[in-house]
């Protein structure tokens, strides 16, 4: 038991001045406003000094109160049957709904409007797939799993090929390398975080469409090599909604739903090589898209405008230099915040550095930053999914822009206001503490059953407090 004396005052002061330290940055950043016009009913400069004595009471407390490994026994919850009809014909419903708005959004996009507002694929790309997957998958778990069309379509050939050949007939799959891990997941994500922020055309309709199309292909090319299991392992985006689902109160497996304590699933998380490129790729873009779009990246005479007169210099059209600045600046971010979470790793490997290296360390520690990288996305487009989130309802209506009204919708109009600047700044503030933490629960959780006894798991969690409380930092100054 760790008893409170171990909780020295010195070891509170210090985790103060950390949190003093990391808050400067949004102190400093309240100078220029927040956009939007919000009349909040305290400055901001006080949501950003909660949020970090948030994070340290929070520390404190986990030292205190927290002093064993919980988080697997919680996960565990409470186990409820599913009738097998309810079961498999749900899967049926949720696989075939996936596999239609896949198809329907391929064919908006290869047959539809060429104008992006008109045009069902932007939004479903962008908003009901970027956004809405992830955010439903915090309510429901890993929805992807059962939505996923080329896991359906993959799991269907399998039926129609064992029933065709038999069990035996068909061919084993080959060995997926261990070694490569995540690492596809990783430069899918990258990719795909490239095409949103950096390319010039990324609105048009029939790019969507045939990158949506080519990227089925080869989840379908790498099933049947490897198996099934490739998308557990290569699809970017299962990976990052697989992480989302870690954190929902609920988990569905083996024809059982589970209750759990929301992100308690982060202990079950299986740590592989990739997995930590995987979570700071989706920090890192995510920051990038919200230095992007402020002063900082801008405004006349900053970092984005002086990249693309140096690209204008070396022969680029003016938006080539502008997608080769945007792909500078999406790269840096990436490698800012990794290098910062291996700053803080190297100081978590201090407290035992002849056991742990730097490599397992981060490995092992991957998961527990998935929360800060779901927090940043939900923070981050809350408000694209509440207001252009609706335009799904005459969408679907008129997918192709032809004037059609399937369903009766294509009247309906969007609510600019639904959720309201002050209403969206609470939503994003609570999601960045929220996902920080859970972030902080998660690797102190971890340090119990990493280090040798509970006052070295304590030490080693000052490092990951920095890291907290200056991604919270960050994040709001981003938003601000």
């Amino acid at each position: 038991m760790l008893r409170r004396r171990s909780i020295r005052p010195r070891h509170a002061a210090a985790a103060l001045v950390v949190a003093g330290a990391c808050l400067t940055l949004p102190a400093s950043a309240s100078a220029h406003g927040l956009s939007g016009g919000r009349q909040l009913p305290i400055p901001e400069w006080l949501f950003a000094w909660a949020a970090a004595i948030v994070l340290v009471v929070s520390f404190v407390g986990l030292t205190v109160l927290w002093p064993r490994p919980k988080l697997a026994e919680l996960a565990r919850g409470r186990t409820l049957a599913v009738p097998s009809a309810v079961r498999v014909g749900g899967r049926a419903l949720l696989g075939a709904l996936g596999l239609g708005f896949y198809g329907l959004t391929v064919w908006a996009g290869l047959a539809g409007s060429s104008n992006p507002q008109a045009n069902l694929a932007p939004t479903a790309v962008y908003v009901a797939f970027w956004v809405g997957v992830p955010v439903l998958s915090l309510l429901v778990g890993d929805l992807w799993r059962a939505i996923s069309p080329w896991r359906t379509i993959a799991e269907l050939a399998g039926w129609l090929g064992r029933r065709a050949t038999g069990p035996d007939g068909l061919p084993k799959p080959l060995a997926y390398p261990e070694r490569v891990g995540r690492w596809p997941a990783a430069a899918v994500l990258l990719a795909f975080a490239w095409l949103e922020l950096a390319a010039g055309d990324k609105d048009d309709p029939t790019l969507l469409g045939v990158l949506a199309l080519l990227y089925g292909a080869a989840m379908l090319i790498g099933t049947s090599l490897y198996g099934i299991r490739f998308l557990d392992r290569a699809d970017g985006f299962a990976q990052y909604f697989r992480l989302a689902g870690a954190l929902s109160p609920l988990r569905w497996q083996d024809g059982s739903l589970r209750l759990r304590w929301p992100g308690t699933g982060l202990a079950e998380v299986e740590p592989a090589p990739g997995l930590a490129a995987v979570v700071l790729t989706l920090i890192g873009t995510t920051t990038f898209d919200g230095l992007s779009g402020g002063e900082l990246w801008s405004k006349d005479g900053a970092l984005g405008p002086r990249l693309e007169d140096l690209f204008g210099d070396l022969g680029l059209s003016a938006d080539h230099a502008a997608t080769a600045a945007s792909t500078v600046g999406l790269l840096l971010c990436v490698a800012l915040i990794s290098g910062f979470v291996r700053l803080g790793i190297a100081g978590i490997r201090s407290v035992d550095p002849k056991r742990l290296d730097s490599r397992t360390l981060i490995v092992r520690f991957a998961p527990t930053l998935a929360p800060i990288a779901i927090g940043y996305a939900v923070a981050h487009y809350c408000s694209l999914l509440v207001v252009q989130g609706q335009a799904l309802g005459y969408l679907l209506s008129d997918p192709l822009g032809d004037g059609s009204n399937w369903f009766g919708t294509a009247g309906w109009g969007i609510d600019y206001g639904a959720l309201g600047v002050n209403g969206t700044w609470y939503v994003q503030v609570a999601a960045l503490v929220a996902g920080h933490v859970a972030g902080l629960v998660a690797a102190h959780d971890l340090a119990l059953r990493t280090f040798r006894g509970p006052r070295s798991a304590a030490r080693s969690q000052y490092w990951m407090l920095a890291v907290m409380v200056a991604f919270t930092s960050l994040g709001l100054w981003l938003l601000s």
